[in-house]
């Protein structure tokens, strides 16, 4: 036991130290090291909640006041950290609204004198009659039958017969119209009538194996582990520094509950976690990682339409697939979430 402790303490004293220097990624790992040696320590809980975001702060002072109560430390730091919270809060949305106006129908039209449209077909049929009887070859042309004598006009005599010449009429190719696919209504709930959607074969591997070079979001060092969500494709990604380690298929949020975008840290994980919100309870959710409030990356028992949004705004994943990243995950850890 006292090694146990021995180790706790050459852990936070070196947490302190890199705190002090600014490093608040080797700070972070070696408050975790305490934490692991004696989770019964109040002040590794202290120092990842003077590094951690703020509803992330909040989480770990809460645990370092169920530790010690009557610290000062920890209650000071939850003033801050609620102070840092209501700062930090996302402006509020204003809906669109839509303005609709009442346009009369005859104020795109303007009422004009009707007789230029026939002065100028007049001009054109004199035009046309002026042209038939000027030009003596061309009556006499199309006044001929079958074989068309132009000596009178002053050309050496030919003969023409006149051949009808079939025109190709292409044949008309049906072309068959995509079949509309109906989308499956957002729902946690399991329902016994749910139908699968296909999945694509080998969803685990990324198909986007670009060459330009991966641009580490804020607060990630080089050779650390942090995770992509890409909204537009509906998948993960886990890197460990600008290496691409693995890529999953996912279900996001829908239109009526989209996923949030940006740049978060996972604050809590659990191994099993009930989740529930309007319309749906679902208990023993496996590999929970909660990065922003009520949102976190997590396994899916209830359906298998992955590709497709399906959630309330989490990131939905396979159970194995949640599995290796719940275990290559930290408190911590970088999510980026983008379209």
């Amino acid at each position: 036991m006292n090694q146990v402790n021995s180790k706790a303490d050459q852990a936070i004293q070196q947490a302190n130290l890199a705190l002090k220097k600014g490093d608040k990624g080797t700070a972070r790992r070696l408050a975790e090291k305490a934490i692991s040696c004696n989770p019964h320590r109040e002040e590794p809980w202290l120092i990842l909640a003077a590094i951690g975001t703020p509803r992330a702060s909040i989480a770990y002072l809460k645990k370092a006041l169920e530790i010690n109560p009557t610290s000062n430390y920890a209650r000071q730091g939850m003033h801050w950290a609620i102070r840092r919270l209501r700062a930090d809060r996302p402006p509020r949305k204003i809906p669109r609204q839509l303005i609709t106006t009442h346009i009369r129908p005859d104020s795109f039209t303007e009422s004009r004198p009707a007789f230029l449209p026939w002065v100028l077909i007049l001009s054109l049929a004199i035009t046309g009659v002026l042209l038939w009887f000027s030009t003596p070859t061309l009556s006499f042309a199309f006044n001929t039958g079958n074989v068309i004598q132009l000596a009178e006009a002053g050309i050496q005599k030919s003969t023409y017969t006149l051949t009808p010449t079939s025109t190709y009429t292409p044949t008309p190719t049906f072309t068959p119209s995509p079949t509309a696919t109906s989308s499956p209504t957002p729902t946690p709930t399991p329902s016994s009538t749910f139908t699968s959607t296909p999945v694509p074969t080998n969803p685990k591997k990324a198909a986007d194996n670009t060459n330009s070079s991966v641009i580490l979001p804020p607060g990630v060092k080089k050779g650390e582990f942090w995770i992509e969500v890409d909204l537009s494709r509906q998948r993960l990604y886990a890197y460990k520094g600008k290496n691409l380690l693995e890529s999953f298929v996912a279900s996001t949020g829908t239109w009526r509950y989209p996923t949030i975008t940006g740049n978060y840290n996972i604050y809590v994980k659990y191994r099993y976690a009930p989740m529930s919100g309007p319309g749906y309870y679902l208990p023993n959710v496996p590999y929970v990682m909660y990065f922003y409030k009520g949102y976190g990356v997590h396994g899916t028992y209830w359906h298998n339409n992955f590709g497709t949004p399906m959630s309330h705004g989490c990131i939905n994943l396979r159970t194995e697939d949640a599995g290796w990243v719940y275990n290559r995950a930290s408190i911590g850890t970088v999510v980026n979430i983008h379209h």
